[in-house]
């Protein structure tokens, strides 16, 4: 089968009622199992077609049988584990047998994903496989060092990881409305970042990490509280987590900040001057015509028992009457243990009740059909409220209705909100995250994500590596415990006949360790938000999925480590791939049309925030992520984005057809002028030939009268060559025309007498030939008109000597129209 990207994560743990189980630590990726057609080529060569860069194979089982599939007949196959992902090539499908005949024989293997995935797998009984398997599975999700998983191992590559510190500072530029300044790494290396606009600054107190190790480099402090108060106050928070601001509204000036619980104490009498200093300052004065300052609330994310409980170890909650114009709030949000609990029940809720159960069996057959009732309503009504018994979506809910209250209270009353749990970087990550996003239209799209998960996650220090299930620097991992295993495999781990859910034997080992599905329950959360705000988001449920893949896959850095501060120990920017290239280079690979776009996001429909109402926070599971595994038809509501992205595909080139045919047309209108124009300028020249005809014409006609007045016979032939016969002796000539009256001819026109021994031919030329031609010197002897002292008995007449358009004779013809010749021409002798 293919290999495709990160996909999947893969947890290991062990189960002690009759198989051996794979769950809780790890940093395991993709089953990749679903190759459909059997495999003709050996496996051991065909294996390797598969395999990523820098993955290798670590152990594979021969023989392997599939037991929880929805696919007709029995797969067996070829199970690979290498140091990235686990493998199953199916080399051959027998018919459907009987449910019990795919694991009565074999010995079982049960691995639980951390991405709601449960596969069994069987094994030939008396041979070493199951246990090869177990084992390599166990070394590869759990190493000794964060520096032997495949991040590190296959490196960068092409998606390179740029600082994610030049990142933040850029986005602290733009909340503090500077965003024309661009960060750089020498920027940081010598700290000239430490911008500040009328209200807030940029501080690097903590640049080196020695006032608090889980948080960012740079802080936003308010402008009025020096680097030593800020020291001060630190000393009074868990942890070191100040107060520190995460947005800040551009208009009004409310900030959303965030922190660790104060450290009051038992009797909450512990105070301190330079904390109660710096929250006070967060109250800024707001814009009005009274002058007066803004209110302040101080949500704290944990029941209020909770708050007291943690008294007795020195932490604890705020008091109003120390902190100014202050108000506090309790939202009741469980902690990390409660969190993964419900995330277990949820899980085996789905494998439950899904098409094909971890069992192999389906749903409508297991136990009479009982999961649908089997015709028994009260059954059924017992079967779905399961599903409320997990608790998950109660508690996906009050994330959301907390980051609401805060995003309508900083939003509609220009108020300022400090956020804060315990720690302060579980629940509160969860509500500042989720309401910035409510608040800021740029964190909803793919930039501003980015920038929002940078900020207030990772550099604000939620410890991924416990939560997640990975190592990290400080060598901190799970345990993994096994129990040996006989007898039959159950149906599921916590199932029970009767449906309900009972606490595993295995959940001891979580309570003693740190792994929670706190930031999956936070993208849950958006899930949700894009549900209600189709319009709203540039990126779509697919986008989720994917990117959620990826951060359990351990391909990437960016997700490694607690911190920061431990993220920069390891080297993790230069030595790992960056996960947002990787989503990135998917998008490009695609254009627009790629599913991780939205096709129906509308920037300025939703161009301010999003205050859902109570009402609409109703969460429902997220099908595409929590019905995938379980019910794989059931979970395409993506189905329906993939019918519209192929609309939109259509749709788009359809426009591009109509873009092109309105090019050509344009092309074509724009040729249609140009063949106008010339037809008018053709049209136009042949009107000018036209009259410059009709006007030779006139001429020759005039030219043919003078000469024929003056006795000369002029004939003119097609090819332009004009013959004039004149008489032999030019002073006779002469004489004769000076006293000889012209005759009339019988057409009423003027003549001379005809009769010539001598003929010369005369052939028009253009009127640029140089008056020096000896042509021009015969015409002086030849015209009548010329005097002996070079005058001209015609002095409005145009010879060719003054460049005239015919050689010979040529006249004014308007002066022919007002000649006036002497009576005594036409007098008798």
């Amino acid at each position: 089968m293919a290999a495709p990207g990160p996909r999947r994560s893969v947890s290991v743990r062990s189960l002690s009622d009759g198989c051996e189980s794979l769950e809780g630590a790890g940093s395991w990726d993709a089953l990749e199992w679903t190759k459909n057609e059997p495999v003709t080529r050996p496996v051991s060569h065909v294996n390797l077609e598969f395999l990523l860069e820098a993955e290798r194979v670590v152990e594979e089982g021969h023989g392997v049988v599939l037991v929880n599939t929805d696919k007709a007949g029995t797969l067996f196959g070829t199970l690979f584990v290498t140091n990235f992902r686990l493998l199953f090539l199916v080399v051959k499908i027998q018919s459907a047998p009987r449910q019990t005949d795919k694991s009565s024989s074999r010995r079982l293997l049960q691995i639980i994903g951390k991405d709601m995935r449960i596969i069994v797998f069987g094994f030939r009984p008396q041979t070493k496989q199951r246990r090869v398997i177990f084992d390599a599975l166990s070394r590869c999700t759990n190493p000794a060092r964060i520096w032997d998983l495949y991040a590190f191992t296959c490196g960068p590559s092409k998606f390179s990881n740029p600082n994610p510190k030049v990142r933040l500072l850029n986005e602290y530029f733009r909340l503090l409305g500077k965003g024309f300044h661009r960060a750089s790494m020498s920027m940081i290396e010598d700290g000239s970042f430490a911008l500040s606009n009328d209200l807030w600054r940029i501080s690097d107190t903590n640049s080196n990490y020695t006032m608090c190790q889980s948080y960012p480099f740079a802080l936003i402090v308010p402008k009025n509280i020096s680097d030593e108060e800020v020291i001060q106050a630190s000393t009074f928070r868990a942890r070191c987590r100040i107060p520190v601001i995460s947005w800040c509204h551009p208009g009004t000036g409310g900030v959303l900040a965030r922190s660790s619980q104060p450290l009051v104490g038992l009797m909450m009498n512990m105070r301190s001057n330079a904390d109660e200093k710096l929250v006070a300052e967060l109250c800024t004065q707001l814009v009005d015509e009274k002058g007066s300052r803004r209110k302040l609330y101080i949500a704290d994310a944990r029941p209020r028992k909770n708050a007291l409980a943690n008294g007795a170890m020195g932490g604890g909650s705020e008091s109003s009457s120390n902190y100014f114009q202050s108000e506090i709030v309790f939202f009741g949000i469980d902690n990390i243990h409660a969190m993964r609990e419900s995330f277990a029940r949820l899980r085996d809720y789905l494998d439950t009740h899904g098409a094909a159960s971890s069992d192999g069996m389906s749903s409508f057959l297991r136990h009479g059909g009982w999961t649908w009732g089997g015709g028994n309503l009260s059954s059924m009504s017992a079967s779905v409220s399961t599903l409320g018994d997990s608790g998950w979506l109660i508690h996906v809910q009050s994330v959301l209705a907390g980051s609401a209250w805060i995003a309508a209270h900083v939003a509609l009353e220009s108020a300022s909100v400090l956020v804060h749990c315990s720690d302060g970087w579980d629940r509160t990550s969860q509500l500042v995250s989720l309401a910035n996003l409510m608040l800021d239209p740029y964190y909803r799209t793919f930039t501003g994500f980015q920038a929002l998960v940078e900020k207030d996650w990772l550099a604000f220090g939620h410890p991924f590596s416990d939560r997640v299930g990975m190592p990290s620097i400080s060598g901190t991992s799970f345990e993994l415990t096994r129990q040996s295993s006989t007898g039959s495999f159950s149906s599921s781990p916590m199932r029970q006949s009767s449906g309900s859910f009972t606490p595993q034997a295995s959940n001891s080992s979580h309570a003693q360790n740190n792994y929670s599905p706190i930031f999956l329950q936070w993208v849950d959360c958006v899930s949700q938000l894009l549900r209600i705000y189709p319009f709203a988001f540039e990126f779509s449920s697919t986008f989720l999925v994917d990117f959620l893949d990826c951060v359990l896959s351990c391909r990437f850095g960016n997700f490694l480590c607690n911190s920061e501060k431990e993220r920069q120990q390891c080297g993790v920017y230069e030595a790992c791939g960056c996960l947002w290239a990787y989503l990135a280079y998917l998008r490009s690979s695609e254009g627009s049309p790629h599913a991780h776009y939205n096709l129906f996001y509308d920037p300025l429909k939703h161009n301010e925030p999003l205050l859902p109402p109570a009402a609409a926070l109703a969460p429902t599971l997220w099908p595409q992520f929590h019905l995938r595994w379980a019910c794989l038809s059931e979970s395409q509501a993506g189905e329906l984005d993939a019918e519209c992205r192929n609309m939109a595909i259509k749709f788009s080139e359809m426009r591009k057809a109509k873009e092109a045919a309105e090019m050509k047309a344009k092309e074509y209108s724009v040729a249609m002028e140009t063949l106008n124009a010339e037809l008018r300028n053709e049209k136009q020249v042949s009107s000018s030939a036209m009259n410059l005809a009709k006007r030779a014409s006139k001429e020759s006609a005039a030219i043919k009268r003078a000469m024929q007045s003056l006795g000369c016979r002029v004939d003119f032939t097609s090819s332009g060559i004009c013959t004039v016969d004149v008489e032999s002796n030019p002073k006779e000539t002469s004489q004769k025309l000076m006293h000889s009256p012209p005759r009339r001819e019988s057409d009423g026109t003027l003549g001379r007498d005809d009769k010539s021994d001598l003929s010369l031919s005369i052939t028009a030329v253009a009127d640029d030939v140089v008056s020096g031609n000896p042509l021009g010197r015969v015409c002086e002897t030849l015209c009548p008109l010329y005097t002996r002292d070079g005058g001209c008995r015609w002095p409005d007449a145009a010879c060719a000597q003054l460049g005239s358009q015919h050689v010979g004779l040529t006249a004014d013809f308007d002066a022919f129209d007002r000649l006036s010749i002497n009576e005594e021409y036409f007098q008798s002798e």
